[in-house]
């Protein structure tokens, strides 16, 4: 007897439940066994979703609703728990609680003796304490506004996972206007990258990717002004989406592009050290960190770290203008290739780096980012290694290949099945 549709989509819906809900119950033991097995069953089962997704015209209206609902009890199970002690959000509630003091985030460092008095017991132990803050402007500003509500990572958690609801709501209005079915916002809703990263570790990418998502409902609708605004307040949220910029070319206004610019600028007003825009520990991050990037590692020693992060972004820029005159009528998953190849160019990928693809996946041309967002998940094993006393370094050889193969392999599998449709067309027209 064969199951319907929507039977099957609540069977992997409930699966995903029970994975996740197992997954957080392991998840002070980030990379152990049992987080590691849970969270592969988890990623399984969402690809298994994901074919449901694609193959069915439309679910009923209902189906969409109570699979939202299912995300929500897994979210719960994940922002109850308390974030890792290393965890970039300790950092968040530093960088915001040093405003309200009024210093600069951007030249204060964490391990400073003289400003160990002004740490809390959620930040005593940030990590890479010997750095001043590294992260945009409109993230800081951000952090400032929570931590002035309340000053805490778990309000922070909350705001987080209030963006990440915000983008389903978004990307309905999107889905409508370009002619998709509302279940595809299942493709990002379900997807484990947000329980373990948004819910859980509480990262910053997920109000960046909020925004880049309204900048692109905002030319869904042909609201330019917006669209440019909000493509700014993305980037200074997180420089990636900068390689999105060919994208808009002749879609919004040079008055509006102007306009957004000026904007990121002004959000650098209170940070200014002496009229000049600080960077704080941007450098630094591109001169040694490194983590699970291929191409960078395979290129490091033909080239300084500087050259090599300015050829991450351009690789970005030129998928995006290939894209741009590719194809005159853009579409919503257009948004995640350029961001995906600057990535795979960068110095460090880390899993939270992909919830900004996230929104983008509703369309089987995106199916090898789906399956990246899936096969990066033995890269927490490094997150387990350093539990062990092991410190921070190169991932194990393998991890990597099974990453990146996984991706190898659906990309073969695909091109395969591109070239093999024809002949088989063919050969059946012949034997009629």
């Amino acid at each position: 007897m064969k199951l319907a549709p929507a039977t099957r989509l609540y069977g992997l819906g409930i699966l995903l439940l029970v994975a996740l809900t197992i997954c957080s119950r392991n998840f002070s033991d980030r990379g152990g066994l049992y987080f590691m097995a849970s969270l592969t069953c988890a990623g399984i089962v969402y690809l298994l979703a994901i074919r449901e997704l694609f193959a069915t015209s439309r679910f009923p209206r209902h189906v969409v609703v109570t699979a939202l609902l299912l995300t929500t009890a897994w979210h719960i199970e994940f922002l109850r728990l308390p974030p890792g002690a290393d965890d970039d959000i300790h950092r968040y509630v530093w960088d915001g609680r040093l405003q309200r003091l009024g210093y600069n985030p951007y030249l204060v460092i964490p391990s400073d003796p003289a400003a160990q008095g002004l740490h809390t017991p959620e930040t005593r132990n940030l990590n890479n304490s010997d750095l001043p803050s590294p992260y945009p402007a409109g993230a800081q500003l951000f952090f400032r506004a929570i931590t002035a509500i309340h000053e805490s990572t778990f309000a922070l958690k909350v705001a987080f996972v209030v963006c990440d609801f915000a983008i389903v709501f978004v990307l309905f209005d999107v889905l409508r206007r370009k002619q998709q079915a509302p279940h595809l916002v299942l493709a990002y809703a379900w997807n484990p990258l947000l329980a373990i990263e948004v819910a859980g570790s509480g990262h910053i990418d997920i109000v960046g990717a909020l925004m880049l998502v309204i900048s692109v409902a905002a030319l869904a609708r042909s609201r330019r002004t917006i669209a440019a605004l909000m493509l700014g307040l993305a980037v200074a949220v997180k420089f990636l989406p900068i390689v999105l910029l060919p994208l808009y070319w002749k879609r919004v206004r040079i008055r509006d592009a102007l306009l957004a610019a000026v904007v990121v600028g002004l959000l650098y007003l209170p940070f200014l050290d002496h009229g000049r825009i600080p960077v704080g520990s941007l450098g630094a991050y591109v001169q040694n960190f490194r983590f699970n990037g291929p191409v960078f590692a395979a290129l490091a020693h033909a080239a300084p770290p500087k050259l090599l992060a300015v050829l991450a972004v351009l690789v970005g820029l030129v998928t995006a203008t290939w894209l741009r005159s590719a194809a005159p009528e853009w579409s919503p998953h257009v948004f995640a290739w350029p961001m995906a190849a600057s990535l795979l160019c960068a110095p460090a990928v880390f899993p939270w780096y992909l919830l900004w693809l996230l929104p983008f996946l509703t369309s089987p041309s995106t199916l090898l980012i789906v399956v990246w967002t899936v096969s990066i998940i033995p890269t927490y094993l490094q997150w387990h290694l350093r539990a062990l006393g092991r410190p921070w370094g190169a991932l194990p050889a393998w991890v990597m290949l099974v990453e990146y193969g996984c991706v190898a392999m659906a990309s073969a599998v695909i091109a395969f099945r591109r070239i093999s449709r024809p002949s088989v067309h063919r050969s059946t027209n012949e034997v009629v």
